[in-house]
């Protein structure tokens, strides 16, 4: 248990150095002052050595836990040398080690305990053990590791009390039937400030399935290599995907709503939505000077919410942070991924119940992120703008009308047009803060569609 201890020790010295390097460490936004392990639970015992650690990270007022996967052994494993936490420390993330890594199937498939830690089967799954697992490394938010082609357990780096939301949301389509989600077959729960917390989350793998994201990029530079054609002519026109994209969506939607159930929008609803949109404005125009010019723009366009007579719908659960990186085309059809929500959003605004037309805004989005991404660092070449305002555009309409067509609870997201702007700018809003932190060469993005929507043209 000494020897433990020293980990401990070894830890709080090295990671406040070593997490803000990390993709899926979310306190990129200010210096991390402290690092406090406050519980270990050895997976591994001996060499080499498997050690899950949960830590509190302080930044300023705010404490946040995460949690790691720590490995020690006397021989080196193959992993990425930004695994190491610190140089001859003999301390690494062992979510890479693949020797390692595979004990957490193997106690999910036996429905076995290690300290506060409960891995659990799904009822009436039967699970196969003995896989050796291999990371994902395009992940942001979280660690997901695939076990030999049929199961991928993802690992929740920022932990929160209670069920994750992601969890939550996939039992319960599972539940309702729903066909556009992977099946859950497994869990991890340990404990947080006294309370379950989730851990990870086992489902089935989908080895042929394709990322929307790489779709629909393929598609724009299939556009970019044909000069003379426009999206609709284009080989690799990507709006019949958009639009069945757009039906599963309102499918998962309607699942959502039967399963978990709807509340009215009433004015102090409405005004509180408003509010909130006007305090991230606040906050982001704070921080990111480049906004300045737009903010009255995007005010007039969040106070036109408050005098728009289409009723939205009801809320509910919705998926929170859509996107086409949180969804996947497989021979059936399209699978949305990643219920979570905002990874920068308390838990309690992830569990609340919201407009389907937020993550309706949440793709549209996207479909101008795809177009736009061959553009990031190219600026001044007009015709090559042009063409990607034509891809988003016209796959932003079959996104929508695929949505309509499937009747889904808030039916033809354009007949509530003012609120939709509304959304998508303050997703736009949101995005201009993520870049600044992260992505500052991709910041021009989200600002030239603010400027896009503020000015009429969009």
């Amino acid at each position: 248990m000494t020897e433990h201890r020293s980990v401990e020790a070894e830890l709080a010295a090295l990671l406040p150095g070593w997490l803000p390097a990390q993709r899926w460490f979310a306190g990129k936004d200010r210096p991390v002052g402290e690092v406090r392990p406050v519980a270990l639970t050895v997976l591994v015992e001996g060499d080499p050595l498997l050690l899950h650690v949960v830590v509190e990270v302080v930044q300023g007022d705010r404490t946040e836990p995460y949690q790691l996967l720590v490995g020690s052994r006397s021989q080196p494993p193959e992993i990425p040398s930004a695994a190491w936490f610190g140089e001859g420390t003999g301390l690494y993330e062992a979510s890479g080690d693949a020797d390692l890594t595979a004990v957490l199937l193997d106690r999910i498939a036996a429905g076995a305990r290690a300290g506060a830690l409960r891995f659990e089967p799904e009822p009436g799954e039967a699970l196969t053990g003995g896989l050796r697992a291999r990371p994902i490394t395009a992940e942001q938010s979280n660690t997901s590791l695939v076990y030999g082609g049929q199961y991928i357990l993802k690992l929740f780096r920022k932990l929160s009390p209670g069920t994750n939301k992601d969890l939550l949301a996939h039992r319960a389509l599972q539940a309702a039937g729903c066909r556009h989600v992977a099946r859950v077959v497994g869990s991890i729960t340990g404990a947080l400030a006294g309370e379950p917390a989730t851990i990870g989350m086992l489902q089935e793998y989908l080895p042929d399935a394709v990322d929307g994201w790489a779709m629909a990029t393929t598609s724009v530079r299939d556009l970019m290599a044909d000069e003379d054609r426009h999206p609709d002519e284009a080989g690799g026109d990507f709006a019949g995907e958009a639009e069945r994209l757009g039906a599963a969506v309102a499918e998962v939607h309607a699942d959502l709503a039967r399963a978990l159930g709807t509340e009215a929008v009433d004015r102090a609803e409405l005004d509180r939505t408003v509010q909130a949109m006007h305090d991230r404005l606040d906050r982001v125009a704070a921080q990111v000077p480049q906004l300045a010019a737009q903010v009255p723009a995007v005010r007039a366009a969040f106070e036109a919410v408050r005098s728009d007579g289409t009723a939205p719908g009801p809320m509910q659960y919705i998926h929170g942070d859509l996107h086409l990186g949180q969804v996947l085309r497989t021979v059936g059809g399209w699978l949305l991924l990643d219920f979570e929500g905002e990874p920068a959003a308390p838990v309690a605004e992830r569990h609340a119940l919201r407009s389907p037309l937020r993550d309706v805004a949440g793709m549209l989005r996207s479909f101008d992120y795809a177009a736009q991404q061959l553009l990031v660092g190219r600026p001044g070449e007009p015709e090559t703008a042009t063409r990607a305002l034509e891809w988003a555009t016209r796959n932003r309409a079959a996104f929508c009308a695929g949505y309509a067509g499937a009747d889904g609870p808030v039916g033809d997201p354009l007949a509530h047009a003012g609120l939709l702007r509304a959304f998508e700018l303050d997703k736009a809003v949101y995005e201009v803060a993520y870049e600044h932190a992260n992505r500052p060469d991709w910041l021009a993005v989200p600002l030239a569609a603010i400027a896009r929507s503020t000015d009429g043209g969009e």
